[in-house]
């Protein structure tokens, strides 16, 4: 088994396109996508299209779920990005029949997929869509005990854009404190994979993993960073501080 774990794309087509090209020089043809095709970033329907076609499996995220529903609790920019997003869906290319096969892929999408010994979630184990679990959750010992029980083994997931592994012992490793490489064992423990789109942790560069039967691997791919902020920036409905933070990693 080796296969590239992707998620929190969030319609971001040269990091998409990027970390494909990257996945394919590994070797690797199967690819799970954790949620967020969609929300923030300039090329939604293009991304919606590339997931469509490259991946294994899809699982529904936050802003996924929010185009096809109401965006609740959503801040105003992603408030504004998610609407323009819906309106990029229902006006793109390829005719009603097409459109209408986009809105279905992501209406299909599943909240969770199991395997055995592994959980693939968006968000958590407690709540596969919406909840987040930071790092800083592992002072949080009522919160992580609780995620921790719902595990046979090893939870992978997305959400938050920061990479890293969390432990029943209540630590933290982002991916650069084990080498980038984690060997698994008999011990369970939860994998944020990173975002594709929008990394978080500082570093611009798009983060996804490799899955083995022994290891996960973290890998760093760069973009055209300005390309995507000059896009966003050209479009009056996205903030010019979700092209910004793109630069900067958060």
């Amino acid at each position: 088994m080796k296969r590239a774990l992707i998620s929190d794309i969030h319609g971001n087509l040269e990091a998409l396109t990027a970390v494909l090209d990257d996945i394919r020089q590994q070797g690797i043809t199967e690819i799970y996508c954790l949620g967020d095709v969609i929300g923030y970033g300039p090329n939604p329907v293009e991304c919606l299209d590339l997931v469509r076609r490259k991946c294994t499996m899809c699982l529904l995220g936050n802003h996924d779920q929010a185009a096809l529903f109401d965006p609740d609790g959503f801040n105003p920019v992603a408030f504004r990005a998610i609407l323009w997003t819906r309106d990029q869906i229902d006006n793109s290319t390829g005719g009603p029949n097409v459109v209408n096969e986009r809105w279905d892929f992501l209406g299909e999408l599943p909240r969770t997929h199991m395997e055995p010994n592994r959980l693939f979630v968006h968000g958590s184990p407690r709540d596969p869509t919406n909840e987040y679990v930071f790092p800083e959750d592992v002072y949080n010992q009522r919160k992580m005990e609780n995620l921790f029980e719902r595990l046979d083994r090893f939870c992978f997931q997305g959400h938050t854009h920061i990479p890293g592994i969390f432990t029943p012992s209540l630590e933290f490793f982002g991916p650069d404190e084990c080498d980038n490489v984690y060997r698994l064992g008999d011990e369970r423990a939860m994998f944020n994979v990173g975002s594709v789109g929008q990394p978080r942790d500082g570093d611009p560069r798009s983060c996804y993993v490799i899955l083995t039967e022994e290891s996960v691997m973290y890998r760093r791919v760069e973009y055209d960073v300005n390309a995507t902020a000059k896009k966003i920036y050209d479009i009056p409905d996205l903030d010019n501080m979700l092209g910004d933070r793109l630069k900067d990693g958060r």
